[in-house]
C-alpha cells in the first residue's frame, strides 16, 4: 500500500474497524476488494485508486455524491458501480462515519 495520507488514513481506519465484530482485515494482494475490509466474507470498504471506497445503498451513494462527499466508484469499467462510493480524499471526516455505514449496511 502507498505510504501517502490516504493510504495512512486508511490504515487507521483500518485499526478503528478491525475489532469490530464479524470485521476482518484487509489481506493484500491486487484483485478487487485485495486491500478490504470484510464482514461475513463480503467487502464493506476499501483501499483503491488511492481513497477509500464504500459500498451503500444506492440512493444513499446518489445522495452522498450530492453532498460532496464522493463521487462514482467505477473498478476500471465504463459506468459507476450504482452501490459503490469513491469518498472524497479531501473529506477525512465523513471516512470513518461512512465506512460505519457500510458496514452496518453490508452486515444486514
Amino acid at each position: 500500500m502507498p505510504t501517502d495520507d490516504t493510504a495512512t488514513r486508511f490504515e487507521q481506519l483500518v485499526d478503528a474497524l478491525a475489532g469490530e465484530p464479524g470485521v476482518t482485515a484487509p489481506e493484500g494482494g491486487r484483485a478487487f476488494g485485495g486491500n478490504a475490509l470484510k464482514t461475513g466474507g463480503r467487502i464493506f470498504a476499501m483501499y483503491a485508486g488511492g481513497t477509500l471506497v464504500v459500498k451503500l445503498p444506492a440512493a444513499r451513494v446518489a445522495a452522498a455524491i450530492a453532498a460532496g462527499d464522493g463521487g462514482p466508484f467505477t473498478a476500471g469499467k465504463d459506468r459507476p458501480m450504482r452501490e459503490w462510493l469513491s469518498v472524497t480524499p479531501d473529506r477525512p471526516a465523513v471516512w470513518e462515519p461512512l465506512a460505519r455505514e457500510a458496514l452496518a449496511f453490508v452486515a444486514r
